[in-house]
Order: C-alpha cells, then structure tokens, then sequence
C-alpha cells in the first residue's frame, strides 16, 4: 500500500492511525498542499476530488478519508475499526461523523484560504471562524461523552472514533481552541497518544515533516 498525504492534513493523519491499528504495511507518499501539489495534472489524473489522503491499495487509488475507513474494516477485518454490536456501531459512527461531516469541509485549507482572498478576511476573523465551527461540533460530541460515561476509549479499545477524534483535536490546538471544558475528549486523546499507532502516526513523525520543526504536545499541538 502507499498512502499520499500530507503530515498536517487530517483526514491524512486518520488514515495512518488506521494502517497503523489495523497493523497494515503501507509507504508514504507526501504531497505538499502548501505548493498546491494535489492539484496537479498527475495528481487529480489519479484523484479528481484533488485532495489528500490517497490510498493505493488492491491496484485501485482510493479516495475520502471516511470511505477508505469503512472499506479498510471490510477488507481487512482484523483489529476492527467499529465495534461487532449494531446500536455500539452507531455511537461510533455518530460521533465520528459528527467531527468528519461537519467539521472537516468548513475547515479544510481551501476554505480557509477563501476566506483570505478573495473574501478579504484577517488571520484573526479566520480564526474566529475556525474556533467557532469547533466548538459547534465539539460541544456536542462532549455532551454526548458524558451521557455515555465514556472511560479511556469510547469502548474497549481505539477505533473510528478515536482515529476521527485526535487528529481533529491536533487541529483544535493549533488554533487555541480551549478545550478545558471538553474533559471526557481530552482523557480519550492522552489514552490514545500514548500508543504506538498513535505515535508513529502523528504529524511530528512523517517523512514529510519540515526539519527543526518544533515538538508538539497536547498542549500546544
């Protein structure tokens, strides 16, 4: 398998958690969104949604991130991704999509460059924006944690929602969003972070990440 991402992108970052719990092989590829590479004839000749991640796999380029998830569960069952009872599978795929469904196209980079130009607006009005979509989505996903009574994990191990959940997270911080009132999130992505999935897959990690890059932490990721 090869994986075309890129070190900050999100949906890229769920995707290797996934390869990386499902214990899956794979190479990476980068593709640098800062110059534009995605959108390049050889790009978007193989990928025409122009965007990252790109999963080869099976002689097939396979595109959206949620979409590979589900396909990944289905062709490689081991170490499933969503839990075997049907009401769990829900709560994991409602919480899940609650983050890539509603977070994911509002703050994306091409929207956020929209908004400077040609809209004309500041790095601090853009975000503005950026935090108030978060905490939309995040608050809800916290209230329904707590309803849950959620522990380390939403169930017994990581799975979708946790790949969804701490890659977005990573996003919050970069934006100083304040996540002092999301308790229940922030003890699932310390649990999480703590593994070496999530470990080797975060954006601190990838081949692709520039030199003298400074350490993230769940602090000031």
């Amino acid at each position: 398998m090869k994986l075309h991402a890129y070190y900050r992108s999100s949906t890229s970052y769920r995707l290797r958690i996934a390869l990386n719990l499902k214990g899956l092989d794979y190479d990476i590829v980068p593709v640098n969104l800062l110059q534009s590479e995605q959108r390049g004839q050889a790009f978007t000749s193989r990928n025409p949604f122009a965007g990252v991640p790109m999963l080869e796999a099976d002689g097939r380029d396979r595109a959206q991130s949620m979409a590979i998830l589900e396909w990944l569960d289905e062709a490689y069952p081991d170490r499933a991704l969503l839990p075997r009872d049907v009401e769990d599978r829900f709560t994991a795929r409602e919480l899940a999509y609650a983050i890539a469904t509603e977070l994911h196209a509002p703050l994306n980079l091409s929207s956020l460059k929209y908004l400077k130009d040609p809209l004309g607006h500041t790095q601090d009005e853009i975000d503005s924006w950026y935090r108030h979509w978060l905490a939309k989505t995040l608050g809800a996903v916290e209230a329904r944690l707590a309803q849950l009574g959620s522990g380390d994990f939403l169930f017994d191990a990581p799975g979708l929602f946790e790949v969804v959940l701490v890659p977005q997270l990573y996003n919050a911080r970069r934006f100083a969003f304040d996540l002092s009132a999301s308790p229940h999130m922030v003890r699932i992505e310390a649990a999480c972070l703590a593994l070496p999935a999530f470990i080797r897959a975060h954006p601190d990690n990838q081949p692709d990440t520039p030199p003298n890059t400074p350490p993230s932490t769940p602090k000031d990721a």
